[in-house]
């Protein structure tokens, strides 16, 4: 990381300025990025989908079906049971 913030100081002096400028100010989150690498990647996947089946699921008489479509559409087969 030394290195690194060495190199960012070689370019504060040339036009990549707002590069570097950008760099320092999101430092602190990309280094939080590498040392703790859990996204929500799925969790907002699962909410576009369910987002996506909301606004064709005008068809849908009630909420059962409604669940059960996110159920079916999120692939997981043995959680209609057990919910």
């Amino acid at each position: 990381m030394p290195e690194f913030l060495q190199l960012l100081d070689q370019f504060e002096e040339s036009p990549a300025k707002i590069i570097t400028q950008t760099i320092r100010s999101w430092l602190e989150p990309i280094i939080r990025m590498w040392r703790f690498s859990k996204s929500n990647g799925i969790t907002e996947g699962f909410h576009t989908k369910m987002e996506m089946i909301s606004r064709r699921a005008f068809g849908f008489r009630n909420f059962q079906n409604y669940r059960l479509r996110v159920l079916a559409l999120c692939g997981w087969s043995g959680v209609i049971n057990r919910v």
